[in-house]
């Protein structure tokens, strides 16, 4: 391996999420390969045995998290060191557990609420492999729609997003999909033949691959973005539906739905139509009526609300 001496540590170094750099410090270089990152460079994409050293930021979900956990494995070379970190209360108490499962010898310590485990390639090749099947992405029936555990809703059509399509009003021109997950929604707006396009933008990787293999329509654009930039949707359009998201790093975070709001607000032409499906205990009335000229209520039903906004 060629370069100065930052690249090759960089370039022999992969890191999952953010973790803490008291925690667990990674060199600024190391490969991103988080899906939850745009730009990042997916795991699966790694060959095998190619890296020394991988650290994981783990996620919540269990599937999710073993996921990632045989993926990091299956990208090290033999005696490369695996770092896993998450809060004890996320998912951090089962991560020796797990790495244990997979054929790894585990030292964990405890630190400011997180496990840390450290272990080392390569471990059981088949608990390995069948974690990456188990957690990877999948037919719910044959013929039937792809989905990817660790994507919102992952499993099932929330019934938020239900409602939302339930109340679905007429659309027609040029609209988008905010946080589009599977697609479920898109398909739904895509029913509407005075649609003419349709952008669907997700910050997660895998939503943005498994809603190109469930919405086949030439009118759509999928896309992987971060609505919390300025420059993430495009200008002028006629329509918003929006399922916004309100957990970050598995906490409740009512700012994440606020900038989904902001982001539609810029997005739509004058008179434009914003509809979107909520908890109802989260307050996003109050982020509504500063940036539309005038919103309703159209439905309330098991614990959620339907919200239309005219730009």
């Amino acid at each position: 391996m060629s370069g100065a001496p930052g690249e090759t540590l960089a370039a022999s170094w992969a890191v999952y999420g953010a973790p803490l750099a008291a925690l667990a410090p990674v060199p600024a270089e190391a490969i991103q390969v988080s899906p939850l990152t745009p730009g990042a460079t997916p795991m699966e994409a790694l060959g095998e045995a190619s890296l020394d050293r991988v650290t994981v930021q783990a996620p919540a979900g269990a599937l999710e998290r073993a996921y990632v956990l045989a993926q990091a494995l299956r990208v090290l070379k033999p005696g490369g060191v695996l770092t896993a970190l998450a809060p004890k209360t996320l998912g951090g108490s089962r991560l020796r557990g797990e790495l244990e499962a997979l054929g790894c010898p585990v030292a964990e310590t405890a630190r400011r609420h997180h496990r840390i485990c450290v272990a080392r390639a390569p471990g059981a090749a088949d608990a390995i492999a069948e974690a990456i099947v188990a957690g990877g992405p999948r037919a719910l029936s044959p013929g039937g729609l792809w989905t990817w555990p660790g994507v919102f809703s992952w499993d099932r059509l929330d019934p938020g997003t239900a409602l939302l399509i339930e109340k679905l009003p007429a659309l027609a021109g040029r609209g988008a999909d905010f946080g589009c997950g599977l697609g479920l929604l898109a398909r739904a707006v895509l029913a509407h033949e005075a649609v003419t396009a349709l952008d669907l933008i997700d910050l997660d990787a895998r939503a943005v691959a498994m809603s190109r293999r469930n919405v086949a329509d030439p009118r759509a654009r999928i896309v992987q973005a971060d609505l919390r930039d300025p420059d993430a949707a495009p200008g002028g359009l006629d329509f918003v539906v929006m399922n916004p998201p309100f957990h970050l790093a598995g906490h409740e975070d009512r700012g994440l739905g606020e900038a989904f709001i902001a982001a539609a607000a810029r997005a739509l032409r004058p008179g434009g139509l914003c509809l979107l499906v909520a908890n109802l205990t989260l307050p996003y009335e109050r982020a509504l009526e500063p940036a539309f000229r005038r919103w309703r209520t159209l439905a309330r039903r098991d614990g959620f609300k339907v919200l239309e906004a005219v730009k």
